[in-house]
C-alpha cells in the first residue's frame, strides 16, 4: 500500500470515528480548545491571527475568531481559488464578510483584502487528525501543506483527543506543526506543555 493509499484508508477511519462522537463531547471539547487557544502567549500577543471556520466536522473556531476581532487583531481566513491546492489569505472585519465558498465552507468574499503568509503572526490549522507530535492529516487537497511551506510564524493544530492518531502516514511534502492543541492540553513537539 503506498502512503497516499494509507492515508485514505486513515481518513475513512477518522471519519468513522467523528461521526461517532457525542454532541456532547464535541461541544466540550470545542469550548476546552478554543479556552487553551485563547490562552497562549503567541496568540495574545499576535497581531494579525490566521485561522479557519470550522464546519461541523472539525473545531467550532467562532470563539477564537470573535474574541480576535473583539480584541482588534487582524484576522484572516482562507479562500480557496479556482486553482485546486492554492487558498489565498483574505482579511475579514466581520464575521459577515464570510460568504459560502465552493465546498460550501464559509470564507471571506473575494472583495476582503489579500494578505500574505509572511504578514501573519499566529495560525491556527485544521487537521482531520494528527499525532501529538504534529504530523498532520488533512483533508487531502494540500492548501494548508502550501500554506506552511511559505509560513514562519507560530502555528497550532486543533484536534480533539478521541481523534489522536500517532501512526500518521508522511509524505516528503507534508509539514508538521510542532503545537497542538486539545481538549485536554497543549502539546509541543509532541511532549505535554505549559499554557503560560
Amino acid at each position: 500500500m503506498t502512503i497516499a493509499e494509507e492515508k485514505q484508508e486513515l481518513r475513512l477511519k477518522v471519519r468513522a470515528q467523528e461521526r461517532a462522537l457525542s454532541v456532547r463531547y464535541k461541544e466540550e471539547s470545542d469550548a476546552a480548545i478554543a479556552d487553551r487557544v485563547r490562552a497562549l502567549p503567541d496568540y495574545r500577543e499576535a497581531h494579525t491571527v490566521f485561522s479557519f471556520f470550522g464546519t461541523k466536522r472539525e473545531i467550532n473556531t467562532r470563539p477564537i475568531l470573535e474574541d480576535a476581532l473583539r480584541a482588534g487583531k487582524r484576522l484572516c481566513l482562507p479562500l480557496c481559488t479556482e486553482v485546486p491546492g492554492i487558498m489565498e489569505l483574505r482579511v475579514v472585519n466581520s464575521l459577515e464578510d464570510l460568504v459560502p465558498g465552493a465546498f460550501g465552507i464559509l470564507e471571506p468574499s473575494t472583495s476582503c483584502p489579500i494578505l500574505t503568509p509572511d504578514e501573519v503572526d499566529f495560525a491556527v490549522l485544521p487537521c482531520l487528525s494528527c499525532g501529538r507530535a504534529g504530523r498532520r492529516l488533512g483533508q487531502g487537497g494540500g492548501y494548508y501543506d502550501r500554506f506552511l511551506t511559505a509560513y514562519r510564524g507560530s502555528a497550532v493544530l486543533l484536534c480533539r483527543e478521541e481523534l489522536l492518531h500517532e501512526d500518521i502516514p508522511v509524505e516528503p511534502h507534508d509539514m508538521p506543526v510542532p503545537w497542538v492543541v486539545t481538549e485536554k492540553g497543549l502539546y509541543e513537539d509532541g511532549v505535554p506543555a505549559r499554557l503560560e
